[in-house]
């Protein structure tokens, strides 16, 4: 089997290797799985770089959070897999052509979906629909401010919010993409060309919102904080500047502007299998209703996974980068 490894932080397309092991077979409650699409997300890059996570990562170590793979070969007591089965591993580790899981672990793919946007379902749509739904109560008409509002956590909370009957202001720095922002519903597209972005924020929503999305940090975060209404709530769930996060202190203490992280591994680790399942029965119908579609704007074997990253940091893209494993069919 082959599996990509860093075995120090810095640049991603210099330090991520391929390696080869034997393959392995599962033990007692485990199940083999054979990778089709593996997902590349902007927190892995950061994860190599060392630049994400609360703590440090033990060295080497294998990115990759979103996968989609069949199984192959079951251990001994597996009762809910079956050889053949498709599944969406859940967990980390996952930029291998073979996995070996825990069968809990390896939940079952939606009937019938794309390989491909079944990877994809889990850590953005997830992210961006427990960012609208868990955190500030929202009701239809209440506006909804984000940056990088072009990345696929910027779709899905675009196409979310529209069904909620709930308005967005989108910030991006290109203006090709405005078209494609609007016609997943939203309502404004602010392109920062250097502007006062507090301002221009103001102007266009109509009310002032309560609730901003901050995938960027540092000078980006205190002009969604000055944009939102009294008591209003900045959720910083992205580092894309590399630069902490500021507030004015004016925001903060006179009108009780608040800035909390969010965490989708966190919260993994702390909901409960009820919210669990509720999530990813919200994201399998969403998925089967199309709402979910995912632009991939190229594909490559593992074996290229120095190309595959370097691709995946430029700017410019249209879509997701994916690794396809070398058990496809």
């Amino acid at each position: 089997m082959k599996r990509a490894i860093f075995r120090q932080h810095g640049d991603p397309a210099k330090v991520i290797e391929i390696i080869e092991e034997d393959d392995p077979t599962p033990g007692p409650g485990e199940v083999r799985v054979r990778n089709q699409v593996m997902t590349i997300n902007p927190a892995d890059l950061l994860s190599i770089e060392g630049r994400y996570g609360a703590e440090p990562i033990t060295l080497p170590a294998t990115p990759g959070v979103g996968a989609y793979g069949i199984v192959d070969a079951v251990g001994e007591g597996v009762t809910r897999l079956s050889v053949g089965d498709a599944v969406l591993p859940v967990g980390g580790g996952f930029w291998a052509d073979t996995l070996i899981l825990h069968e809990r672990m390896a939940p079952k793919a939606p009937a019938g979906a794309d390989p491909e946007q079944a990877a994809l379902m889990r850590a953005n749509p997830g992210t961006a629909h427990l960012m609208l739904s868990d955190i500030v109560d929202l009701q239809p008409g209440d506006w909804v401010v984000q940056n990088a509002a072009n990345s696929n956590v910027g779709r899905m909370v675009i196409r979310f919010a529209r069904e909620r009957g709930l308005h967005t202001v989108n910030i991006v720095r290109r203006a090709d993409v405005a078209e494609a922002l609007t016609a997943d519903g939203a309502d404004v597209v602010i392109v920062d060309e250097g502007q006062d972005l507090a301002a221009a924020i103001t102007a266009a929503a109509d009310g002032a919102p309560k609730l901003a999305l901050d995938a960027v940090g540092g000078t980006a975060t205190r002009a969604l904080g000055a944009a939102l209404a009294d008591r209003g709530t900045v959720v910083a769930y992205g580092l894309l500047s590399g630069q902490p996060n500021e507030m004015d202190a004016r925001d903060v203490v006179f009108r009780d502007v608040r800035l909390q992280g969010f965490w989708l591994f966190d919260w993994y680790r702390t909901a409960t299998p009820e919210k669990m399942r509720d999530l990813h029965a919200f994201l399998e119908a969403k998925l089967a209703e199309g709402v979910l579609q995912t632009d991939v704007d190229a594909r490559y074997p593992l074996d290229q996974i120095k190309e595959a990253v370097a691709h995946a940091a430029r700017g410019g893209r249209n879509g997701k980068i994916l690794l396809e494993g070398d058990h496809n069919a």
